[in-house]
C-alpha cells in the first residue's frame, strides 16, 4: 500500500480534531445554552450588560496595554545594542535574558515576590504596580527575541546608504531602522499583549487583588457556571483573533511596502 502526502496529514487532523475543534464544539454549546441545555442569548447579554465583567475586561486592556508598552521600552534599545554591536559576548547577554524562561515558573514568581517583598510600602503594596513589575518580569523575553531577530537579518547596506545620504544616526534609526523593524515589534507586542490579559497566575502568586479577565474565567469554572465562562472565553478568543489579524494585516503591508522598495 503506497502512501501519499495526504495520509501523512492524517495524525495531524486528528489531532486538530480531539484537541482543538473538539474543545471548541464544547465551548460553543456551553456558552449558548443555559444550565437545562436550551439555547440562549443571556451569557452574551450579561456579559455587556453586567458593569463588573465589563470593569473587569476595561481593567484587563489597561494592564496589557501598560505592560506591553514597559516591555516594548525597555526590549527594543536592549534588542537594538545587541544585534547592531561588535560586542563578543552578545550571545552571552542574550543568553542571560532568555535563561530565566528555561527556569520553573513558580521558582521565578516566587523570587520576584520575594523582591517585592523587601519594597514592601512602596511598589509591593500598589497592586497595579505589582502587576505590571510581575507582567513585566514574565514576558520581557518574549519581546524581545522577536525585536533581536528582526533587526539582526536588516541589511547593513541600508543603514550605510542613508547615512552617505546625509542622514545622521539619529535619522537613519527613524527612517530605516524602527520602520523595517516594524515586524518584530508587532511579533512582540502580540506575543505580550494577549497573555498578558489572561495570565491571572502571575498575580495570584504575588498575592496581587488584581482581577483580570483570567480571574474572571476561573471564577465563574469555579462556581460550575460553565456556560458563562465558557462565553467570555468565547469572547475573549473573538478579540485575540481580531487582534491577530490586524496585527498580521499590518505585517503584511509593510513586508509588501519593503518589498516594493
Amino acid at each position: 500500500m503506497q502512501f501519499s502526502r495526504k495520509h501523512l496529514g492524517i495524525p495531524y487532523a486528528a489531532f486538530l480534531i480531539l484537541f482543538v475543534v473538539a474543545p471548541l464544539l464544547v465551548l460553543f454549546f456551553y456558552a449558548f445554552t443555559d444550565g437545562q441545555g436550551q439555547f440562549t442569548l443571556y451569557n452574551f447579554l450579561h456579559f455587556f450588560t453586567n458593569p463588573n465583567t465589563l470593569g473587569t475586561l476595561y481593567y484587563s486592556l489597561v494592564i496589557a496595554m501598560v505592560t506591553t508598552a514597559v516591555c516594548l521600552l525597555l526590549a527594543y534599545p536592549v534588542a537594538y545594542f545587541l544585534a547592531t554591536s561588535g560586542m563578543r559576548l552578545k550571545s552571552v547577554v542574550l543568553m542571560l535574558f532568555i535563561l530565566p524562561m528555561w527556569i520553573n515558573f513558580s521558582l521565578r514568581i516566587t523570587a520576584l515576590k520575594e523582591i517585592l517583598s523587601v519594597l514592601e510600602g512602596n511598589l509591593a503594596m500598589h497592586p497595579f504596580l505589582n502587576a505590571i513589575i510581575g507582567m513585566t518580569y514574565d514576558f520581557l523575553p518574549f519581546m524581545i527575541l522577536p525585536i533581536y531577530t528582526t533587526i539582526t537579518r536588516l541589511d547593513v547596506a541600508l543603514r550605510e546608504a542613508a547615512m552617505d545620504l546625509g542622514a545622521n544616526k539619529v535619522q537613519t534609526f527613524l527612517r530605516v531602522t524602527l520602520p523595517l523593524s516594524m515586524p518584530g515589534i508587532i511579533s512582540g507586542v502580540s506575543m505580550v499583549f494577549l497573555p498578558a490579559m489572561t495570565n491571572y497566575v502571575v498575580l495570584d502568586m504575588l498575592y496581587n487583588s488584581t482581577y483580570i479577565m483570567g480571574s474572571l474565567i476561573g471564577s465563574y469554572f469555579s462556581a460550575y457556571n460553565w456556560n458563562g465562562g465558557s462565553m467570555i472565553s468565547l469572547i475573549l478568543l473573538a478579540m485575540i483573533c481580531i487582534f491577530t489579524l490586524l496585527t498580521r494585516e499590518e505585517d503584511q503591508e509593510r513586508s509588501e511596502g519593503g518589498a516594493l522598495l
